[in-house]
This record gives C-alpha cells, sequence and structure tokens, in this order.
C-alpha cells in the first residue's frame, strides 16, 4: 500500500512537470500569450483579457511597396512600376527579377522584427501589393510567394508578441492617382467594377487565411483613398461594406480598420458604423501637434462610439515627434509610425549607407554620367541590397528616443560618452527637447508640403540642429552649421579631476562677428568671445576660450550663440597641469566599427609634435587614400574616413609620426570594407 502510494504521489509528479513544460512552450512561441483577439469595445481597443490596449506601431513603408523618396530615385522613377521599368530597363527582365527578390529578402528581416519589439513598439502595419498576392484583372487567382512573405512576418511578430496589422497599400486600379497606390492611369480602381470585385475578392482571401491569426492585429481595408467620389464619399463606402460583409463570412474575430478619403483623413458618409468591431483610422503629417489639431477625430470618436487609430504619422523632427505622440497618447489614440527605414535618412529607425555603386546608377538616371554596363549595374544594385539589411544599417538613437522617451518627459540624456580632459564635438549635444538640450530657430514642419525645410544640414541627426559633413583634420565627421542667433547647445560631459583646464574652440567663419559664452550647470563661466574670420565656411582654425577651474564629476556644459555667421567643430579642454600619462607613447586604435560600412573611425596618440601621415592601403600595397598628412601637436586624434568610393574587402592603414629629432614612429593596423 505505502508503495502505491509512492507510485501515484511519483506519477502526479511527473505529470505536473510535463503540463508546466507544454504551457512554458506554448508561451515561449506566442500560443497562449496573445490572450484573445484585438476588439473594440466603445471608444476603445481591447485585448481579449478586457484590458485597453494602446497600438505603438511602426509601418515597413518600402519593403513591399517601394517608394522613390526613400529609395532616392523619386526624381525619375517614384512608384513601384516605374522603379522597377527603370531597372529592367538597366539590366534586364532577370537580373531585375532577382534583384526584387533580394530586395525583399533584406529589407526586413527577423532581426529587424527582433529590434522593432526590443525597442518599444507593440505592433507592425504592414503595406501590401496587391500583385504579390493576385495578379492583375484575375479575381480569384492567388500567389503563394506573395502570401508566403505575410506568414513569414507573421511568425516573427508572434514571437515577439507583435500585432500585425494587414494593409492594403495599393489596390488593384489604385485608389489615387499618386505613386503610393501604383496608379498608372485609366481605369482606377473606382473605374471598374473588375478591380473593386478582386479587392473584395483579395480580403476574402486574407481573412480565410488568417482568421484564427491572434497576431493579427486587423485589416487596414484601403490606404489613403484621393479621389472625388461625390459630396458623401458614397462609393468609397459601398466598397468598405461589401469587403467588410465578405470578411464577416469567414472571419468574425478581427478589427476592421476604416480610412477616410483625401489621404485617410475625410469621413464624410463613412458614418455611422457598419461594424460592430471597426475602427476609424486617420493619418497627421506636417501640422501642428496641439489638442486643435485633433479634436475633429476626438468629435468623430465621441459622436460614432467608434475607437480611433493613427495609422500614419512621422516624417518629421525628433521635437515633432515626440509632441505628436505625447498628444495621441494623453487622448488614448493608438499610433503608427512611418516609416522604419530608408537610404540616407535622419527621421528614420534605420538608416542604409548609400554605396557608390548605387549613386553612379542615381547619376545616370538623372543624365549626369554615362551609362554603366550590364554586370556593373547588377553589381551596385546588390551591394546597395545589402546595405539594407539591417546588420548594415545605422540606428538612429535619437529617434528611438524621440518616439519611446521625449513624449512624457523633458529630462536629457547624453548622445556620446564626453569626457574632460578631450574633445567635445558640438554634434555630440545631449539627446532631449528642443529649448533644453538644444536651441534652434527651425526645428520642426508644422505648416504643410510647401514648408517642409526646417533643417538645413540634414545630416547625422533629426533635431533643428543643422549639421553637416565637416572637411576638418580633426572632427568625428560632420560640425553644426548655419547658427542663428540665440541658439545653443547642451552637452553631458564627465570631469575627470577638479583642475583648471584650458578651452580652446574650433571654428570656420567666412566673416567676423561670431560670438558665444560658455555655461557650466546653468551658469556662466565665461564672458562674450568673438571669433575672428578664418576665410571659409570649412577653413577651421582654433581660437583660446580661456582658462576654467572645473570640479570633478557629472557636469551640464552650454555653449550659448550671441551673435551666429560661424560652423563649430568642437571645443577641446585640456588640463593645465596635467601630467604627460594622458599622450605618453605612441598609439594607432582599431578602427570603429570594424567591419564598417562605409565610415569608420581611426584614432592615434601623440605624445610630441610631429610630422603625420596616415595613408590607406589595399592589400597589394596600393595607397588608395591619404587621411592625413601635416604637422601636428601632442594630441589624442580621431578621423573619420569615408569609404564610399572604395570597394569591399581588406585594407591596411598605415600611421608615420615623425618627431622634432627626426625619429621616425610607424603603425599599421587592418580594416575590413563591407558593403
Amino acid at each position: 500500500m505505502i508503495n502505491l502510494l509512492n507510485y501515484n504521489t511519483i506519477m502526479l509528479q511527473l505529470v505536473k512537470l510535463v503540463f508546466f513544460l507544454i504551457i512554458s512552450i506554448c508561451i515561449a512561441n506566442g500560443i497562449l500569450v496573445a490572450q484573445g483577439y484585438l476588439r473594440t469595445s466603445g471608444t476603445k481597443i481591447i485585448k481579449g483579457n478586457g484590458n485597453e490596449m494602446i497600438l505603438r506601431g511602426i509601418g515597413l513603408g518600402g519593403w513591399l511597396v517601394p517608394e522613390g523618396y526613400m529609395l532616392q530615385t523619386a526624381g525619375f522613377a517614384n512608384s513601384p512600376t516605374e522603379i522597377r521599368n527603370k531597372i529592367v530597363a538597366l539590366v534586364g527582365q532577370t537580373n531585375a527579377d532577382q534583384f526584387f527578390q533580394s530586395y525583399r529578402q533584406n529589407y526586413v528581416t527577423r532581426k529587424d522584427i527582433d529590434s522593432l519589439a526590443g525597442w518599444g513598439f507593440n505592433s507592425i502595419r504592414l503595406p501590401m501589393h496587391y500583385e504579390l498576392l493576385t495578379p492583375k484583372g484575375q479575381t480569384g487567382v492567388f500567389l503563394e510567394s506573395g502570401f508566403a512573405q505575410i506568414d513569414s512576418l507573421l511568425s516573427w511578430c508572434e514571437t515577439n508578441h507583435l500585432y500585425l496589422i494587414l494593409d492594403l497599400h495599393c489596390a488593384p486600379g489604385g485608389q489615387n492617382s499618386a505613386n503610393i497606390s501604383d496608379y498608372s492611369g485609366y481605369p482606377s480602381l473606382w473605374e471598374s467594377t473588375v478591380y473593386q470585385q478582386q479587392t473584395v475578392d483579395l480580403w476574402k482571401e486574407l481573412a480565410r487565411r488568417y482568421a484564427d491569426k491572434q497576431w493579427i492585429g486587423g485589416y487596414d481595408l484601403l490606404n489613403e483613398t484621393v479621389w472625388d467620389l461625390g459630396s458623401v464619399n458614397q462609393p468609397l463606402r459601398d466598397l468598405y461594406i461589401s469587403i467588410t460583409n465578405a470578411i464577416r463570412t469567414i472571419d468574425q474575430n478581427h478589427i476592421i480598420f476604416i480610412e477616410g478619403n483625401q489621404w485617410a483623413n475625410d469621413f464624410t458618409g463613412l458614418t455611422p458604423p457598419w461594424d460592430m468591431n471597426m475602427v476609424y483610422s486617420f493619418h497627421k503629417y506636417w501640422n501642428a501637434t496641439d489638442q486643435n489639431s485633433i479634436n475633429w477625430v476626438i468629435n468623430l470618436r465621441n459622436s460614432t462610439n467608434v475607437p480611433l487609430w493613427c495609422g500614419e504619422s512621422g516624417e518629421n523632427s525628433n521635437q515633432w515627434f515626440a509632441d505628436c505622440i505625447a498628444l495621441f497618447e494623453a487622448n488614448k489614440i493608438g499610433w503608427s509610425w512611418w516609416p522604419h527605414k530608408k537610404i540616407e535618412s535622419t527621421a528614420t529607425l534605420l538608416s542604409s549607407p548609400m554605396t557608390a555603386g548605387y549613386n553612379n546608377l542615381l547619376q545616370y538616371w538623372n543624365n549626369q554620367v554615362p551609362k554603366p554596363g550590364v554586370q556593373d549595374a547588377v553589381n551596385a544594385l546588390n551591394s546597395q541590397v545589402m546595405n539594407l539589411n539591417i546588420d548594415h544599417c545605422s540606428v538612429r538613437r535619437d529617434v528611438i528616443d524621440a518616439i519611446f522617451r521625449l513624449p512624457y518627459t523633458t529630462a536629457t540624456v547624453p548622445f556620446s560618452n564626453l569626457k574632460i580632459p578631450g574633445y567635445v564635438f558640438a554634434t555630440e549635444y545631449d539627446m532631449g527637447k528642443n529649448g533644453i538640450a538644444y536651441g534652434d530657430k527651425d526645428y520642426q514642419n508644422s505648416g504643410g508640403t510647401s514648408n517642409g525645410v526646417w533643417n538645413t544640414g540634414g545630416l547625422y541627426r533629426n533635431d533643428g540642429v543643422d549639421i553637416e559633413s565637416c572637411s576638418d583634420s580633426q572632427t568625428d565627421g560632420y560640425d553644426v552649421g548655419w547658427i542663428n542667433n540665440g541658439e545653443f547647445l547642451n552637452f553631458t560631459v564627465n570631469v575627470a579631476e577638479t583642475a583648471i583646464y584650458d578651452v580652446s574652440v574650433r571654428f570656420a567663419a567666412n566673416a567676423t562677428g561670431g560670438k558665444f559664452r560658455l555655461q557650466m550647470d546653468g551658469n556662466f563661466i565665461s564672458d562674450m568671445l568673438t571669433l575672428p574670420s578664418t576665410g571659409g565656411w570649412q577653413t577651421w582654425s582654433s581660437m583660446s576660450a580661456g582658462q576654467y577651474s572645473l570640479t570633478s564629476g557629472i557636469h551640464q556644459l552650454g555653449i550659448s550663440f550671441l551673435a551666429g555667421g560661424f560652423n563649430l567643430n568642437y571645443l577641446k579642454f585640456t588640463n593645465v597641469n596635467a601630467h604627460t600619462q594622458d599622450t605618453s607613447d605612441y598609439q594607432l586604435q582599431q578602427n570603429y566599427p570594424n567591419p564598417f560600412n562605409s565610415t569608420t573611425m581611426i584614432s592615434y596618440q601623440l605624445p610630441a609634435v610631429c610630422r603625420v601621415t596616415l595613408r590607406v592601403y589595399d592589400m597589394i600595397g596600393r595607397e588608395v587614400m591619404r587621411l592625413v598628412n601635416e604637422q601636428q601637436e601632442r594630441d589624442y586624434y580621431r578621423i573619420m574616413m569615408d569609404g564610399h568610393r572604395l570597394a569591399s574587402g581588406l585594407y591596411l592603414y598605415r600611421l608615420l609620426a615623425t618627431d622634432e629629432q627626426n625619429n621616425r614612429h610607424i603603425f599599421q593596423k587592418k580594416m575590413l570594407l563591407l558593403k
């Protein structure tokens, strides 16, 4: 009897263990944690457990619907079809097909989705092109390869607990006459009953495939209709109802997202709602971020008892991002930012560096250089495709900060680890709001598409601060330019020890008259200093800004521009009583990042005045670049190398420093360029 009891006890424990393992596996694979489908309850979107869900999403623009402005082709090819036609004409149909297959494989990967979840997003909006799912004009015919693309994305979303919202960005025939719907002329969606039926059938097929998928957040039926559909938008309402009815014959689970006419914002005739699980989706670009700017949709929500969702917003400055999201959150409105990635962009989460080969293609298409050979063009396209992979993209930390931290705080955080003694580069100012981390007069676009220029430099960071490429020998690659009276920059700095520090300013000016003052922890420590002309905007010179007693620890350094008219590279802090150990030996550091694409930083140290050359060689010993060739003072130097014009491969960089006694100090390291 005792043995039997022991046996039963052991078996019960084993059953519990197996059950626990099954539950753990299910949770790890996102099977149980979805907590039911997203649905509406009055003016709220809720999860299956009844808790309110504020959608904080990102749109995967440019992936399945390539757009010219994202790929730098807007001057000659804007729509997906125009872009494809240009590539086909250059490299042929077979090469073009291979290119677009690789493009879709690299533009969005599992790592992209993992990263988006890690940064804080809880949903993804997927812009779809109907031609990847159903052939033009063929109702009831579907393409498995296109659905396989959605299936892969959904599996990545499920693993990361992200809701996936399907958005028909390009409907058959085109719902507007713009590039974003891939419109190609008569007949449009609104002029063809065949296209309308194909759109209904496509949504019914999507519902059939995804009706039981809990991590599908809903169906965004039609992106940004722009068409004269009469005073009450009756054709739009009729098509929406037809699509909804088709979906509901199969799928009673998922939310239907309804966008208005005229870029999603005209809901005339689209009320009252015709479905019990419906959300009105509006878009917001280039306008004010005050309460009055959204009261019209708040009234729509209150009068219909239907939730709101901003399905698209973005393409602005960090300050505008933060203010807009704060506005949405205060009004319990979910949002989806746009887009997540572009070529050479400061306003997206990820920026793909442009290769030299791809830049040459752009120049050809703009009639600036001769036509390249087919193989050269194929190589150029493929190299740029690899740069679209997240592993080769730059992560815009300031944009992520603006979306997820800045809406809720006025606090600043360091952009870089700035140490004193050392260099404080002007572009490394803190992340934070305009008027706190920095002060710039033109810092956002709230005046519409015709008032879009709010940053003259347009490089490196997405604030109002105007940043351009810097040609100085000592640089982080950029300088702050177009400085206006009354602007300022603030930095978090770590002072190594209490001491007196000599401060010099590195600047370039086309005329005399620039004025500034230095602050520490909100108090001015310098008098007003006036800068002379250096003879040009990239003709760099140093000037003493005085000596100041600083205490060790973390401090807030500020520079206030009392009068503009100069460019600023850096402030240099030197401990006047420092021993020589900081620069007691010659050093050449490993470049960072390494491997790199296509820029990297090379650092070295000189313990004495030297004649310095820093050269780059290929692996057969040919000099391909000379970075430094001048006499330099005892100091620590950082040189930004731009390898856009070099081919992928292994390179050597060699430092030769000849001191005043004619002693030669030679150092060499390897670096790997991957494009």
